[in-house]
C-alpha cells in the first residue's frame, strides 16, 4: 500500500517521507526508532535538576502566542503545573507540537531542564497523554517531519498492518522470541524497557538469520557450479626455493587453497592476516600450484604502483621456478597493454597482475583458473563477479589486511572460507607507537629530520579535513605542505599525496617516495592502502583523533616493513576518556585483531567498515558489536535450517524464504537471482 493513502499522509507528507525511502506503508513500519524518550520515571516538578533530562507530569495551565526575537525563529511558551510547584515548556518552530496541547489537561513531558532554580525551563520537550506512560520512540526525520508527526502516522500504519510470522514455532520456543506482530508493535510503543528489549530480539535475531541464510545460500550456489578443478602437483620445489622460512600459518593457509582448488567447486576463500604477515606468499604459493595445473591467475590491485609492487614480489618468487608473469595496467601506452593482453589471450603468460583494466573486456584470458583479488574490502561483488566471469568459474581468493573481528566476519564474508595468518614473519621488529600533544611537534620534527640524515625516510598524515572549517581537500592538503616545506622541513625532498590528485600525479609520486628521490611524505589517509618501503621508519599522524583505530593501525603498517627498527607518533591535543583509551589501545599492542576488536566495541560496524566498502544490505535495526551472541546462533541455526532443506522450498521455511528473497532479490549486486 502506497503511503499516499495513509489516513494522515497525503501527497506533501509522502514527499517528504520518500527524502527517507519510504513510499508504501510496509516501509514505514521498518522505520525502526533510533532511540526511545522515557517516560517511565517521571519527576516532580520541585526535584528537577538543571541540565539533566527529565519527565514530568503535569497540567498545562497557560499558553502564549508565539515570539519571534529572531528572523525565522518562532518561540512558544506554555506553564506547567503540578502539586509541587511550576515550570515553563518552551517550543522552537514547533507550531504543530505545541498546537496540540490543551489547556488544563494532563500530560507526561519529557525534556532537559534549563534556565535557573529562580525561572525553571524545560526545554523542547517531548510529551505523551497522562496515560500513557511508556517509552516514546525517536525516529530517523527529514526537514518538516517532527517526531509527533511520524507516530502519528505509524500508529495507524501499525493498526493496518498485520506481519506474517515467518519463524516456526519450534525456533521462537527455543530462542524464546516474541512473534512477529507483537515484536513490530512494542518495537515502536513499548510500554516498559522489557516489552523493548523482547521486540528487539525478535527483530535483531530474524534479520540476522535472514542475512545468514541468503549469503549461505550464495555460496551453495557457488559450489553447485563446477570450477577449474586441479590436481595433485608437487609443490616442494617452491618451498624449497625460498630464501628465507615461512611462517606456520603461511603454509597452512596455502594448504587449505590447495586443497580448494583440488574440489569440483570454485574455491571461494578470504585470505585475511595483518599488515606484514605475508598474505602475497601464500598468494604466490596458490598461483605456483595453478600454474602447475596448466591453469593462468590473475592478480588485482587496488593502485597501479600496488600492481607494480605485486608484479616484482610474484617475478622474483615465480620467474627463477619457470613460471611467466605480465603487467596490465592503466597507465601503460597502448603497445605496452596490448602486447600484454594478446600474451594473455594466448596463453603465454601464467600470472597476470594488475588494477582494474584487467576486468575490462579488453583483457580475455586463455585459460583462467585462479582470481586474487588485493585488498578485498576495497572491492564489491560486482568487481569480484567481473574477474570471475574472465574464466570458466575459476577458483577466487580474496586478500584484506584490515583485521575483522569474528564475528563481524562471518557476517562481512558469509559467501567466503576464512584463513587467517596470526603471525609475523621471523625479522620483524614491532613498531615503538607514542600518544603525545602538540606540545612535542618541535620535538617530533626534530626526530623526523635526524632519521632522514641517517638515510632514513617518514610519513607526516595531514588532519583531517572534514572539520577544517569547510576547505577542500586539496587546500587543506596543500596549505599543510606549504607550511611545513617553507619552514621546519624547507631542506628537505618532500612529496604530497592526496585522495583528488590526477591518478598518474600519484602514481609519480609515490614511485618517487620508493625510490627514495623523496625522503618525506606528507599525505592524507590515502596512503592507508599502499606500497612497502622499508626505508621509512617514522610516521607522524596528526589530529589522531579524528581516525578510527582499525584506520590508525592500517597508517602504521605504512612503516616497520622491513628489519629496522621503527616509529608510530600518534599527535593530539584530545583530553576525552574515548580518546586517551583508544591512544592507551594503539600504544599497548600491535596486534590489529585486538585493535580491531576495541575499535568494533567503540565506533560499530557502521564506522568500522562501511557499507559500500562490504557490499552488504543495510542493517535495520541488528548491531553487529552489539549482538555478537545473536551472530553466533543466527550462524548456527541457518547452517541447520539449510542442511535440511537446502533451497528453503519446504511449507515451513516459506516465510523464511521470502525474507530473503526481500532482502537479496532486489539487489543483483548481492548475487540473488
Amino acid at each position: 500500500m502506497e503511503i499516499t493513502y495513509l489516513k494522515g499522509v497525503g501527497p506533501k507528507k509522502a514527499e517528504l517521507y520518500k527524502k527517507l525511502g519510504i513510499e508504501t506503508v510496509e516501509q514505514l513500519a521498518e522505520l525502526y526508532p533510533r532511540d526511545y524518550v522515557d517516560f517511565t520515571d517521571v519527576t516532580a516538578i520541585r526535584d528537577v535538576v538543571l541540565g539533566e533530562v527529565c519527565a514530568l507530569r503535569a497540567v498545562v495551565a497557560q499558553k502564549t502566542e508565539p515570539f519571534s526575537k529572531y528572523a525565522r525563529v518562532a518561540l512558544y511558551k506554555a506553564e506547567l503545573k503540578d502539586d509541587t510547584g511550576s515550570i515553563t515548556a518552551v517550543f522552537f518552530n514547533a507550531k504543530y507540537t505545541f498546537g496540540k496541547l490543551e489547556l488544563n489537561k494532563e500530560y507526561i513531558f519529557c525534556g532537559k531542564i534549563t534556565g535557573d532554580l529562580a525561572h525553571l525551563q524545560i526545554s523542547s520537550p517531548m510529551y505523551v497523554g497522562a496515560h500513557e506512560q511508556g517509552l516514546l520512540p525517536k525516529y530517523r526525520l527529514t526537514a518538516g517531519l517532527s517526531h509527533n508527526m511520524v507516530s502519528a502516522n505509524m500508529k495507524t500504519a501499525l493498526s493496518v498492518i498485520k506481519r506474517e510470522e515467518t519463524l516456526s514455532a519450534e525456533i521462537l520456543e527455543k530462542f524464546n522470541l516474541i512473534g512477529a506482530q507483537e515484536a513490530l508493535l512494542k518495537i515502536h510503543f513499548p510500554k516498559s524497557r522489557e516489552e523493548y528489549t523482547a521486540a528487539r530480539q525478535r527483530l535483531v535475531f530474524e534479520e540476522l538469520l535472514t542475512l545468514k541464510l541468503g549469503l549461505s545460500m550464495i555460496r551453495s550456489r557457488g559450489r553447485a557450479m563446477s570450477g577449474a578443478v586441479m590436481y595433485d602437483a608437487d609443490t616442494d620445489e617452491f618451498w624449497g626455493s625460498l630464501p628465507f622460512s615461512p611462517t606456520a600459518a603461511q603454509q597452512r593457509a596455502a594448504a587449505k587453497c590447495i586443497a580448494d582448488m583440488k574440489r569440483e567447486y570454485p574455491m571461494n576463500r578470504l585470505l585475511q592476516g595483518d599488515v606484514g604477515s605475508g598474505k602475497t606468499l601464500v598468494a604466490a604459493a596458490a598461483a605456483f600450484f595453478a600454474a602447475k595445473n596448466n591453469f593462468q591467475t590473475l592478480v588485482m590491485a587496488p593502485t597501479e604502483v600496488l600492481a607494480r609492487q605485486h608484479f616484482k614480489t610474484f617475478s622474483e618468487l615465480l620467474i627463477p621456478l619457470g613460471i611467466k608473469t605480465s603487467l596490465i595496467t592503466g597507465g601503460m601506452t597502448a603497445k605496452e597493454k596490448n602486447a600484454a593482453r594478446a600474451a594473455a589471450a594466448a596463453g603465454d603468460t601464467d600470472v597476470i597482475i594488475g588494477t582494474q583494466a584487467l576486468i575490462q573486456k579488453t583483457a580475455d584470458i586463455h585459460r583462467l583458473g585462479l582470481v586474487i583479488v588485493d585488498e578485498q574490502h576495497r572491492f564489491g561483488v560486482n568487481q569480484r563477479s567481473a574477474l570471475a566471469e574472465k574464466g570458466y568459474n575459476p577458483h577466487i581468493l580474496a586478500m584484506s589486511a584490515t583485521p575483522i573481528p569474528r564475528t563481524l566476519a562471518l557476517i562481512i564474508y558469509g559467501d567466503l572460507d576464512v584463513s587467517v595468518l596470526n603471525e609475523m614473519p621471523k625479522g620483524r621488529i614491532p613498531i615503538k607507537t607514542y600518544a603525545v600533544d602538540t606540545s612535542f611537534r618541535p620535538r617530533i620534527y626534530k626526530f623526523i629530520k635526524k632519521h632522514i640524515a641517517e638515510g632514513k625516510q617518514a610519513y607526516i598524515v595531514c588532519p583531517l579535513v572534514e572539520n577544517d572549517e569547510g576547505k577542500s581537500e586539496k587546500a587543506s592538503a596543500i596549505e599543510y605542505y606549504e607550511r611545513l616545506v617553507e619552514g621546519e622541513f624547507r631542506d628537505i625532498p618532500t612529496g604530497l599525496l592526496y585522495g583528488k590528485m590526477k591518478q598518474s600525479e600519484k602514481e609519480r609520486v609515490m614511485t618517487e617516495f620508493k625510490d627514495n628521490i623523496l625522503k618525506l611524505l606528507i599525505s592524507t589517509t590515502v596512503i592507508e592502502v599502499g606500497i612497502d618501503v622499508p626505508n621509512a621508519v617514522v610516521m607522524l599522524i596528526e589530529n589522531a583523533e579524528q581516525f578510527g583505530l582499525s584506520q590508525l593501525h592500517q597508517l602504521r603498517g605504512r612503516v616497520g616493513r622491513g628489519a629496522l627498527q621503527s616509529y608510530c607518533v600518534l599527535m593530539t591535543d584530545s583530553k576525552s576518556e574515548y580518546t586517551r583509551a583508544r591512544t592507551r589501545a594503539m600504544v599497548d599492542t600491535t596486534d590489529g585483531y585486538k585493535i580491531a576488536d576495541m575499535d568494533l566495541q567503540l565506533r560499530g560496524p557502521g564506522n568500522f567498515f562501511g557499507q559500500e566498502q562490504h557490499g552488504l544490505p543495510p542493517m535495520r535495526i541488528a548491531d553487529l558489536a552489539d549482538d555478537s551472541n545473536a551472530v553466533t546462533d543466527a550462524d548456527r541455526l541457518a547452517q541447520e535450517i539449510l542442511a535440511e532443506d537446502r533451497d528453503l522450498s519446504s511449507e515451513k521455511n516459506a516465510g523464511l524464504r521470502k525474507n530473503v528473497e526481500k532482502l537479496f532479490g532486489s539487489a543483483a549486486k548481492y548475487g540473488w537471482n
